[in-house]
């Protein structure tokens, strides 16, 4: 028997967290009071701008980086096109490397400059699990070295945002060292959940998104690294019509967003153990009651290994059944809010670029991903359980 629902439960915070209170608070004297243009040189102006910075050297300190080397934008698809497009322009990059496991914010832009004749890009091997084949990575680079003289831009995401596969951030970076390559890495699904320490990773461009981690929609940033400035030179603005963020973007900056931002990070680093704790527990109970519970149950990519995944997302394949097709609406009438792919795509009949790229894929199968966050409680796992069991019971497998 389903037990009463606990309100609505939402697990579907890879695509979207809720705000944070204490993050709300700092946002608010930046929306009413505190109003100025912080290129205005008067005192409204100045002392926004002071504001701006301090989140920017917050955002730095936890980082372990120069308030120099961040630059914030409107989100982390800005910031991934902002990197891989400037580094495009500025290098005279011709040769790129990434995965057909990129969310669409660099797959689609990568796409887009080689459709154009910018460049050639190469897709890293990806096995059943998901996971890259580095071997091919290093052959690829090996290959690209005299073909394209200007070097390689590697853009590989530390954690995917549908299987929870992670990336080994270290060995990857050092490996584009090694090949005089460019290294750019989507860190929207780590940001917030694992530590960076930018002083000993060995990356050109990483990117946050505060939405991810119980901070403000719209608001984001790009870690550009000071070595490759002096190197290679600044990259070109993806965005003109200003000064703003050190010539580097223009447009008024989003100050009570960056200040949100830069709250919700800190936060997150405040509290990162033990939401890490809690969180782990609650996809551990979910993995072990999904495979009580429903027969033939299997997880996707390397999601159901907790300690080698991203530890907020687990990617579920369901027996084939004549419920597939209706699985997340199932869902939603249960009032359990839930993703099928990347969220950046809902609303539309295309199916998961990630989840069809994985030799093997079984289209008959139901495929849902529950994401977890620092809200959610032991409660809404055992309801969405025992509502996504409930479903497979009441309807007959098909052989």
């Amino acid at each position: 028997m389903i037990p009463s629902t606990p309100a609505l439960v939402y697990l579907d915070n890879a695509a979207t967290t809720r705000l944070d209170p204490e993050v709300l608070d700092a946002m608010l004297p930046l929306m009413t009071e505190q109003f100025g243009n912080p290129s205005s040189i008067h005192s409204h102006g100045r002392k926004v701008r002071s504001a701006l910075e301090r989140a920017r050297k917050t955002v730095a300190s936890l980082l372990n980086t120069s308030p120099a080397e961040i630059f914030f934008t409107s989100g982390g698809t800005e910031a991934d096109n902002t990197a891989i497009l400037g580094s495009i322009e500025t290098y005279g990059i011709t040769h790129a490397i990434s995965s057909p496991l990129e969310h669409h914010a660099v797959l689609h832009t990568l796409q887009h400059a080689a459709t154009r004749g910018q460049i050639k890009l190469d897709l890293v091997q990806v096995g059943p699990d998901g996971v890259l084949d580095l071997a091919h990575l290093e052959h690829l680079l090996n290959d690209a070295k005299k073909a394209h003289p200007a070097g390689s831009l590697v853009s590989l995401m530390h954690g995917n945002n549908e299987i929870g596969n992670l990336l080994p951030l270290e060995t990857v970076g050092a490996m584009c060292r090694q090949y005089g390559a460019v290294f750019h890495s989507d860190t929207v699904q780590t940001m917030g959940h694992y530590r960076h320490d930018l002083q000993k990773l060995p990356i050109d461009f990483l990117v946050g998104a505060a939405h991810k981690f119980h901070g403000p929609k719209g608001v984001g940033f790009l870690y550009a690294n000071a070595e490759t400035k002096v190197s290679r030179g600044a990259i070109h603005p993806f965005i003109h019509g200003g000064s703003q963020e050190r010539n580097q973007r223009g447009g008024t900056e989003n100050v009570y967003g960056i200040v949100g931002l830069a709250k919700a990070l800190e936060i997150a680093y405040r509290e990162m153990d033990a939401h890490r704790q809690h969180i782990e527990g609650l996809k551990r109970r979910m993995i072990a009651q999904l495979r009580e519970k429903i027969e033939d149950l299997r997880f996707n990519g390397s999601s159901a290994d907790v300690d080698n995944s991203l530890y907020t997302v687990l990617n579920v394949s369901l027996p084939p059944s004549d419920i597939s097709d209706m699985l997340l609406f199932n869902l939603d009438i249960a009032k359990i809010s839930a993703s099928g792919g990347s969220a950046c795509s809902s609303g539309s009949e295309i199916g998961s670029h990630v989840l069809s790229a994985l030799p093997g894929l079984d289209a008959g199968r139901g495929y849902v991903r529950f994401s977890f966050g620092k809200y959610n409680t032991v409660e809404e796992i055992d309801y969405a359980v025992e509502t996504l069991a409930g479903l497979y019971q009441k309807e007959p497998q098909l052989r």
